[in-house]
């Protein structure tokens, strides 16, 4: 896209010269730059932007004696227009009855008719000199009509830098046409952006950009550039956004121009000419917008306050306030920022705490440092909730990290908040080694921290905080740290750590790690309880198992505990059923009779593993599995519900919750599973979130605790995650050839509520188990280009509310015990928008908007035959 010399090529012998201009010539050309933006797949007649035309002349001004090919021209932009870049009725044109004058200002206008000059030396722009104190704005639009020069007479590719950035560049050379083709995915800019750290949550964007020049006797004729910029939702590519830029620069005319000037280098020539002209480079430079009548801080919080209440934030009301807010913060200071929390009713309070966190910027982050006290155990809720907004944090610094360890090495009020912090700092981690700032001192120090604490401490709790933390950090380090702890004789221990390492790529899985977890299934050293042996199970068959190891595993089967039969019975069909990685070698072992019969495929029981699809679109595919292991007696042992999302072979765990019970069995006179007779009363449910792990709740422990519980079988369910959580988070600054700037936002807020409990009666002889999750999320795409005296921009987004519940009834009055699960979706509300706005500094605005609503209908996602027969009489029991 750009605009190549006037010039006239003069051959030099053994080689191909640059184009050169001819003395005493002025070239007079017509040039327009102009941007359109619009869905990619949305009509030309729906295009919102503008169109900025003029007259351009050119002319020599000094030629280096030494090197012809360096020339110094002196370009004066005039007759300058701006306009609507499609046809508007008269009502719906912003522009109609304007002039040039009245839409950019008397000053800038002045500023963008003063001659500016450049360097050029075969053919590329090497300086560009304009008056420094020139609005950067102006000074854009002139590096982009100096950006149409950029050429050569030669096919090839280098990299080369314009107005856009330092990219890549192609060449196709021919006697009157040369094509440049920009290849923007190398491009390098001022502006660095940010974007949500998971694939599955973000962005996805693809560019293009080619300049035609033609040329007539050496002289550009017409230069036409065209660069296009896609950016979609990878959870949903329809809600998309496309910028479109042209530059046309077209030869008019040549007239009898100016004398070269005699000088004998660039700085003197251009000093002698005008001492206020500088060079101030060819790259698009940072451009500071001031918004006028645009709400501060606290005018955005007084706007959104009442839809942060609690009761709000189920609906699209709550997260779609909650990224208004979130724009607004990152423009604030601290003191704002705190005067907001000071002012702040104590409902509300927790979501403003997730917004300020989540916000990011050097203000927000020290503002709520310096309201929180983590040295009191008051306010334990909004210390947790900034927390988690840290482990979701989009762009994660070296500085959040950095204050959570001065915050673990400080006093600290609550023993969960310090367990919540160092389970954090390993989420941390693990985003930062992701962007590569693996070796930054403050991660360097946590990573020795985390990797040492197990074996630092003799308390449990520590024991387990580190090992969620290393869950959480993914280190390639730490797996043999967890593979220690996997062969613990403490089941918690075990288990945290098994199901850590199930997380890891399965290459990192080393032979070693297998033979741990092969020992523990198999009992080779010690007694193991059934969760540890069945979460040991998974990782084997998820790690590229061998031949022997699923013949083994297979042979077992028969040889469990009677429920952990029926689990693995049912965790092998599962994988032949979903054709999981492993499913070929299992059918391979699965035709040796030994490994394959009746007697071992017709275990009986309730236990069971179950995977399905939750959605599958041309974007996005949703998978979840539940996995629930009884005791002998009945009694959960360990459900387990997850749920997946891929898109573009990217990977994203994005729930896992597990509800853990054990020690139940003297309630009901029952005896106790090999390996768990001593095993302390206890519940308790854990949660991952979007590849955060959380720290775990309990819901009793100890038989006092126990005994205070249960009789009542309707408790209020245990609330573990609730709040306001930033999933997606990008943030980009394109600069055009054009020189404009193209500013992308994309935005999605959440909303959830986690819920679970466990409920037990002895009356009835039955149990119950829920896991409740209630949501609404809003994503905001929105992409703008604004000079300081017009502004375009189009916005798109979808939204929607939804609820899943995860319920186990299992009674237990009689063997074998009946057991129904039930996983349900509602009906929920489905809203896609796309918006357009023009806008003049005078307040004349165009604005358009529009919306599809639709009503997904609910469901009930499918388990297998057994379960909805067992369901069936459960409920004919209840009746």
């Amino acid at each position: 896209m750009e605009h190549y010399a006037i010039f006239q090529q003069i051959p030099v012998i053994g080689a191909i010269a640059g184009p050169r201009l001819d003395n005493d010539k002025l070239y007079r050309y017509s040039y327009s730059t102009e941007v359109r933006l619009n869905r990619p797949t949305g009509s030309t007649r729906g295009n919102t932007g503008f169109r900025i035309s003029s007259d351009v002349d050119i002319s020599l001004v000094w030629r280096n004696p030494q090197i012809q090919d360096e020339q110094l021209l002196r370009l004066q932009i005039s007759n300058v227009q701006v306009e609507s870049a499609g046809k508007r009725s008269r009502k719906n044109n912003i522009f109609h009855g304007s002039s040039a004058e009245s839409i950019l200002g008397k000053v800038r206008l002045e500023a963008l008719q003063r001659p500016f000059m450049v360097l050029w030396k075969m053919g590329k722009i090497r300086s560009l000199y304009a008056h420094k104190a020139e609005p950067a704005t102006i000074k854009n639009l002139k590096r982009g009509v100096a950006s149409m020069l950029m050429m050569q007479l030669k096919s090839g590719k280098m990299s080369e830098a314009d107005a856009s950035g330092k990219c890549l560049v192609e060449y196709k050379a021919t006697k009157d046409q040369v094509i440049r083709t920009k290849h923007l995915d190398t491009c390098k800019t001022q502006e660095m952006g940010f974007t949500t750290h998971s694939p599955v949550l973000g962005i996805s964007g693809k560019s293009t950009s080619e300049t035609v020049i033609t040329l007539e006797n050496g002289i550009i004729k017409s230069a036409d550039v065209e660069e296009t910029h896609i950016l979609s939702i990878n959870a949903r590519h329809k809600a998309a956004t496309k910028v479109l830029s042209r530059q046309s620069l077209t030869l008019k005319k040549i007239e009898v121009g100016p004398t070269e000037v005699a000088g004998k280098d660039v700085a003197s020539v251009v000093k002698s000419l005008d001492d206020k002209h500088m060079s101030v480079g060819v790259m698009v430079e940072k451009v500071k917008t001031k918004c006028k009548g645009c709400p501060n801080l606290m005018d955005t919080w007084k706007a959104v306050r009442s839809q942060l209440e609690p009761e709000s934030l189920s609906k699209a009301e709550g997260p779609r306030s909650f990224l208004a807010l979130l724009h607004s913060l990152r423009k604030a200071s601290k003191s704002e920022i705190l005067t907001v929390l000071r002012n702040c009713s104590k409902t509300v309070l927790p979501q403003l705490v997730d917004a300020v966190t989540s916000a990011q910027t050097p203000s927000s982050h020290s503002a709520i440092l310096e309201f929180l006290d983590f040295s009191k155990k008051e306010g334990l809720v909004l210390q947790e909730r900034f927390l988690y907004a840290c482990g979701f944090a989009s762009h994660p610094t070296e500085t959040m990290l950095q204050s959570l360890l001065d915050l673990a090495q400080g006093k600290i009020g609550s023993t969960e908040i310090k367990e919540s912090i160092v389970i954090i700092m390993g989420a941390l981690l693990r985003k930062l080694c992701l962007k590569g700032a693996c070796a930054l001192p403050t991660v360097l120090k946590v990573k020795e921290m985390l990797l040492a604490g197990p074996d630092s401490t003799q308390m449990e709790s520590e024991v387990l905080m580190y090992l969620l933390a290393l869950k959480n950090a993914l280190l390639p380090e730490g797996v043999p740290v967890l593979a220690k702890y996997a062969e613990s004789e403490v089941g918690a221990f075990s288990t945290i750590a098994i199901t850590a390492l199930q997380r890891y790529d399965p290459q990192l899985i080393t032979p070693e790690v297998k033979k741990t977890l092969n020992r523990i299934y198999h009992q080779n050293k010690h007694i193991y309880e059934k969760n540890v042996r069945a979460a040991a199970a998974d990782v084997i068959m998820s790690s590229s198992p061998s031949y022997m190891e699923v013949k083994n595993l297979l042979l077992s089967i028969g040889h469990l505990p009677h429920e952990m039969n029926k689990y693995m019975l049912s965790k092998v069909q599962d994988i032949l059923r979903f054709e999981m990685p492993a499913c070929k070698l299992v059918r391979q072992v699965m035709k040796d009779m030994a490994s394959h019969n009746y007697d071992r495929f017709s275990k009986t029981g309730s236990s069971s593993a179950f995977s399905g699809f939750m959605a599958r679109t041309a974007d996005v595919t949703c998978t979840y599995n539940l996995d629930i292991l009884y005791s002998g007696s009945g009694v959960l042992r360990r459900s387990n519900m997850n749920i997946y999302g891929q898109s573009n072979n990217a990977f994203l765990h994005g729930l896992q919750v597990t509800i853990e019970a054990q020690g139940l069995e003297s309630l009901i006179a029952a005896t106790p599973d090999e390996g768990e007779e001593e095993l302390e009363s206890f519940a308790g449910m854990s949660a991952l979130l979007f590849d955060v792990q959380l720290r775990p709740v309990t819901f009793f422990k100890g038989y006092s605790d126990l005994m205070s519980k249960m009789f009542s079988i309707s408790g209020d369910p245990i609330s573990v995650v609730k709040g306001l959580i930033l999933l997606t988070d990008h943030s980009q600054v394109i600069p055009l050839q054009s020189g404009l700037r193209t500013s992308a936002e994309f935005q999605g807020g959440l909303a959830i509520d986690i819920s679970g409990g466990m409920e037990f009666s002895l009356w009835y002889r039955e149990s119950k188990t829920s896991v409740n999750n209630r949501g609404a999320l809003v994503v905001i795409g929105n992409v703008t280009v604004d000079t300081g005296f017009v502004s375009a921009g189009v916005e798109v987004g979808f939204e929607t509310e939804a609820t899943l519940d995860f319920i186990t009834t299992v009674q237990f009055s009689e063997y074998p015990f009946l057991v129904c699960m039930q996983m349900d979706k509602t009906t929920f509300p489905f809203r896609e928008t796309v918006s357009k706005q023009e806008k003049l500094p005078s307040g004349q605005t165009f604005s358009l908007k529009r919306s599809r609503d639709q009503l997904v209908p609910g469901s009930e996602f499918p388990l297998h035959q057994e379960n909805s027969n067992m369901c069936k009489k459960v409920f004919e029991q209840a009746w």
